[in-house]
């Protein structure tokens, strides 16, 4: 199958030095494009006749960022590119190139699974023991994270953050993708984050279950006889009639395209999609749990 391809606020002289923004080696596409934006950022401004500390000390970040940007090994922030077309007059040619960095920020893996979702025409996913990433708040999603071990570097959390926030773009798209979701129910009581983070969590879900494309139903507990107890399985639907599958057990969460493969997977969710609480149901099932949140 071919398929086309909150921040934490810290003040001007601690970003110039924050770590975290370095340019993966093994990420040819954001090898090149912070290569490129570095070269045309070294080219402003020595056709304006600015030295690099001069330079450094208009936009308010360190000479040494400066020097890493523009030699392509680090990746500007917006806000770098935006002061840097000020003080460079560029008329918003160096602004413009903030689409394709942000892109950059984000880790390939992440990149590519936001790509296949903003293509698809439908998605079905059966979640055992987390909430799905597309379903998560920003704070559900940064306490999640954090539970990782070996725990993330701040901005490394930071940066996945984002990149999950960034996918939710997908409950936008027009015309919009067929969305179904069937989440155990311990994803819904397990307090990431705590009792608050988690209310809010479930409010946004209510409001998710009342867009027109997207289906929400949960799985009790006490329905234990389904096949969903190898773990999680999606499955992302093309204009084209391709489609990619994952699940967690036999095919250890490696992508599928083999349409056996997939069958297997579709049946799997089809049967887990019946055995759940119908979506009405499901809405009801999860006011009752804020409720005793």
């Amino acid at each position: 199958m071919t398929v086309d391809g909150e921040a934490v606020r810290l003040d001007d002289e601690d970003r110039a030095d924050e770590p975290g923004w370095e340019v993966d080696p093994d990420d040819e596409w954001g090898v090149a494009v912070v290569a490129t934006v570095g070269r045309q950022l070294k080219l402003r401004r020595e056709a304006v006749g600015m030295r690099a500390a001069d330079f450094a000390a208009a936009v308010k970040y360190g000479e040494d960022l400066v020097y890493k940007v523009e030699s392509g090994k680090r990746i500007p922030r917006p806000e770098y590119l935006e002061r840097a077309d000020e003080v460079l007059g560029a008329g918003g040619l160096l602004a413009a190139m903030k689409e394709d960095v942000a892109k950059v920020r984000y880790p390939k893996k992440v990149r590519d699974l936001a790509k296949l979702e903003s293509q698809a025409v439908e998605l079905v996913s059966y979640g055992s023991h987390n909430l799905h990433g597309l379903l998560q708040t920003e704070e559900y999603a940064r306490a999640l994270l954090s539970t990782r071990r070996p725990a993330l570097a701040e901005d490394d959390l930071e940066r996945a953050v984002a990149a999950r926030v960034a996918r939710k773009a997908i409950f936008e798209r027009r015309p919009a993708p067929e969305l179904s979701f069937v989440q155990e129910e311990v994803t819904l009581r397990r307090p990431v984050g705590g009792r608050s983070v988690l209310r809010r969590q479930l409010e946004a879900l209510l409001e998710l279950a009342q867009l027109r494309h997207v289906e929400l139903q949960v799985m009790p507990t006490l329905r234990g006889d389904h096949p969903g107890t190898g773990g999680r399985i999606q499955v992302l639907k093309f204009a084209d009639g391709s489609a990619v599958g994952r699940a967690d057990d036999e095919f250890g969460s490696r992508p599928v395209t083999d349409p056996r493969q997939l069958r297997i997977l579709e049946l799997r969710y089809g049967i887990i999609r019946a055995e759940a609480l119908t979506a009405r149901e499901s809405l009801a099932f999860i006011e009752q749990v804020l409720g005793e949140t």
